[in-house]
């Protein structure tokens, strides 16, 4: 089951565009079927895929035959769009995406919602790359776009160090990746779907490769690689091609399976921290325990760009089926929010550098991180892992991510200053007069109003801070209270001093 709201969203990143519908998105979605014109038998549905319609306007015509919600109709861009018709909403997919890859993933959300929901696992890839392996007679690898490995084959034939440093990285080894790039293997895949031979290279422990793109329409899911010495050729070249099209459904399914299953998750994440009166239940539905929890604001970016990157980050932070991730993530305006079941400040650190060690090399990545918190505290702790996010994009990304519990001076020295910037603080008293005579007369009465301060009063310190005499630093004293109310024998007004200037000194 799934909502017709969720299942536009989810679609939309296939190429679906909803054209017509006053259907209520919120309307629960049980079944799929297809039109059968000879069929003696009454079939009816929530979800209609339009196979053989000739227009929008037939299609819509057996989606109320059926008692569909929504039908599901292939068509280019010339296509004439039908009216409206009241209680069905038609969706309009590309006629690149053939009507099996547009069958696997609506079947997978619509059929499979409630077990991807609460955790179901991708479809079986590693049984399909024996299989396809037994096949072409070749050790299998299938990878995804970014060359991070799905499933291998049991199959040893062919085997070489190439392939079992990507098997045990779980990734394109870089130096291979910088080969494959430089004999335009990339470049391939991105624009064909023939299989291409890549040959052996025994610096880089490469005994030779057949890969083939896997697509779904004119989207690139992924590749499937075979170890082999020599170009496939006859039936073990079509079983490829074949095997090929059998794991672009596999990757269509697991993904939309996925893709639900990230939605359902951010939903429940971003209840929870926005507070939600009932917490405990949405904490219950994630796999959370009363355990403590932190919570991570994460921020990515990909030579200066912002959108992809957040994207490819927010998809890696929650790559993993079921509950097998410890943390519940949310993709939520700029910013990807991760609640963490640690306690450690360290902990929540290492989960940010696996996080950074799984993205392209390229990409930089700012986290900050909450305090430690209930789950009735999680709006609260929130707004601490905005400020320490911001905290570390204004320092080095090379720095550890800060925590609240170790930056809270920080952070509230950096809120002072931003009330500093935004006007907020006294243009006259002491310290505005100082740092005007300052300025016009090149003095340094408040840094030595700041020394003194900082070292309670001790003059001796105060200058051995500053580089000069103790009795330079009375003489300046003496020269700022002639100068401006200076009261520093009130304690409240030497708070008050200490306040302004923490929150008007430079970065």
């Amino acid at each position: 089951m799934v909502t017709l709201d969720r299942l536009i969203n989810v679609l939309g990143g296939y190429g679906f565009r909803l054209r017509s519908g006053s259907v209520s998105r919120s309307t629960e979605l049980r079944s799929v079927v297809v039109h059968e014109p000879t069929s003696d038998r009454e079939v009816v549905g929530d979800v209609l895929l339009a196979i053989g319609a000739r227009s929008m306007q037939e299609a819509q015509e057996w989606a109320v035959a059926v008692r569909a919600v929504v039908v599901l109709f292939r068509a280019d861009a010339e296509t004439e769009i039908a009216d409206e018709v009241d209680g069905v909403a038609a969706m309009v997919v590309d006629t690149a995406m053939s009507w099996s890859e547009v069958a696997a993933v609506v079947y997978g959300l619509v059929l499979e919602g409630r077990e991807t929901e609460a955790g179901r696992g991708p479809t079986d890839l590693f049984a399909l790359a024996d299989s396809l392996a037994a096949a072409v007679g070749g050790a299998v690898t299938i990878e995804d776009r970014l060359s991070r490995v799905l499933a291998y084959s049991r199959l040893q034939e062919g085997i070489d160090p190439a392939r079992v440093e990507t098997i045990l990285e779980r990734q394109l080894p870089q130096r291979l990746r910088v080969l494959f790039d430089a004999r335009g293997v990339f470049a391939h895949l991105a624009v064909s779907d023939d299989p291409l031979f890549v040959a052996a290279e025994q610096d880089h422990g490469l005994t030779g490769r057949m890969v083939v793109a896997v697509r779904a329409g004119r989207q690139l899911l992924g590749s499937v690689w075979v170890s082999c010495p020599a170009p496939l050729q006859g039936a073990r070249l079509r079983a490829l091609a074949d095997g090929t099209r059998t794991v672009a459904l596999h990757l269509l399914r697991s993904r939309a399976s996925a893709d639900l299953e990230r939605q359902v998750e951010s939903d429940l994440v971003i209840r929870l921290l926005d507070g939600t009166v009932d917490a405990a239940t949405v904490a219950s539905r994630l796999g959370l325990s009363s355990a403590p929890l932190r919570v991570i604001a994460v921020r990515a970016r990909l030579n200066g760009e912002q959108h992809a990157a957040l994207l490819l980050a927010f998809e890696r932070a929650t790559t993993g089926f079921g509950w097998s991730r410890s943390g519940r993530s949310a993709l939520a305006g700029t910013a990807i929010y991760t609640v963490l079941p640690v306690a450690e400040v360290d902990a929540a650190r290492d989960w940010v550098r696996q996080l950074h060690a799984a993205l392209p090399a390229a990409m930089t990545v700012s986290a900050g991180i909450s305090g430690v918190a209930q789950i009735p505290e999680l709006a609260a702790a929130r707004a601490e892992a905005d400020e320490c996010l911001a905290l570390h994009e204004s320092r080095s990304p090379n720095d550890p991510p800060p925590a609240y519990d170790e930056a809270w001076d920080e952070i509230l020295l950096e809120r002072l200053r931003a009330a500093a910037r935004a006007g907020r603080v006294p243009t006259r008293g002491p310290v505005s007069d100082l740092r005007s005579h300052d300025r016009i007369n090149s003095t340094q009465y408040v840094v030595t109003l700041r020394a003194w301060l900082e070292t309670y009063g001790d003059t001796a310190r105060a200058g051995e801070r500053l580089g000069i005499h103790e009795n330079t630093v009375r003489y300046r004293i003496r020269k700022m209270t002639e100068l401006t109310n200076l009261d520093l024998q009130d304690v409240r007004k030497r708070l008050a001093m200490i306040v302004e200037l923490a929150a008007t000194e430079d970065n």
